[in-house]
């Protein structure tokens, strides 16, 4: 018999930290094969973030039905840092929500995987467009807003921002509205790579000590290796936890990361942010990644 939707939801809560690591492997051949056939885009975040996504969509912290996007007791996943989309593309691909022979049509002209997440391309599994950094995570908690107080419903809003996205003045108007709105159906994955295009966040504008600033936005604030299979479990857990408790707080997940992780040429330089490989850089980080 065909388990049901939600029992596979449970099931793959049952994970273990180390079968993430083969699926987190598999996400990013697709980024390097993907980007290296559009010769455009994103590479260091994207790979980066592999292990956020690996755990967040296959652990069974994300509710979804790849059969059913529009389902309406669905979680909602936003990239504000929608120039890392091809990570997003690839997780979505694996998920079941489109063929992954479409993630080589990446950036193309009519393609549904533009350079940025767009809903007017109808790409199931996108819940908002994204471009201008800044903009998500005010879109994110309106989004929780809605679920808590108008729909009054269970659902739950992650989203995703890089931390040179915190620069903009947006992010903590989002964040003081979130913080005061009392909503703890939001997640807020902040990608702490210290890297931004032209240098490093701490050099370029310092939005240190973060930590601090997200608990005087009233945020309950975990902070944890974004490569590290176990601290993004218990991370997602103690969100988990805390929006059924009700506690009247956000939560915040300030991932240490790795920019190009873990391909040796790129790993930690800044200067990946926003180039794809050339023919043997993406053969030797598919070896790397075998």
């Amino acid at each position: 018999m065909e388990i049901t939707f939600e029992e596979k939801i449970f099931e793959n809560r049952k994970r273990k930290p180390d079968e993430f690591s083969e699926i987190a492997r598999e996400l990013r051949r697709d980024v390097i094969k993907s980007l290296f056939l559009a010769q455009s885009g994103h590479s260091g975040g994207s790979l980066g973030t592999a292990d956020i996504f690996a755990v967040l969509f296959f652990g069974g912290y994300l509710r979804y039905d790849p059969k059913n996007p529009k389902w309406e007791e669905r979680d909602r996943f936003v990239l504000s840092a929608g120039h890392i989309c091809p990570i997003l593309y690839s997780t979505l691909a694996r998920a079941g929500f489109f063929p992954v022979s479409e993630l080589a049509t990446l950036r193309k002209l009519g393609s549904r995987l533009q350079g940025h997440p767009a809903l007017d391309t109808n790409l199931p599994g996108i819940e908002t467009s994204a471009g201008s950094l800044g903009q998500g995570v005010s879109i994110a908690v309106g989004m929780a807003l809605s679920d808590k107080y108008l729909d009054k419903n269970n659902r739950r809003v992650f989203v995703l921002t890089g931390d040179g996205e915190l620069q903009e003045g947006s992010t903590w108007e989002a964040a003081m509205s979130a913080g005061n709105f009392k909503l703890d159906n939001l997640c807020w994955i902040v990608d702490n790579n210290d890297c931004q295009i032209d240098g490093r966040v701490r050099d370029v504008m310092s939005i240190y000590p973060l930590d601090k600033k997200f608990e005087a936005f009233k945020f309950e604030v975990i902070t944890i290796d974004g490569h590290n299979y176990q601290e993004i479990m218990d991370a997602f857990d103690k969100f988990i936890e805390s929006h059924n408790k009700g506690i009247g707080k956000p939560t915040v997940i300030i991932a240490k990361t790795i920019m190009g992780y873990p391909i040796s040429f790129m790993k930690d330089n800044y200067e990946w942010h926003g180039i794809p490989p050339n023919e043997e850089q993406a053969i030797i980080s598919l070896r790397e990644l075998q």
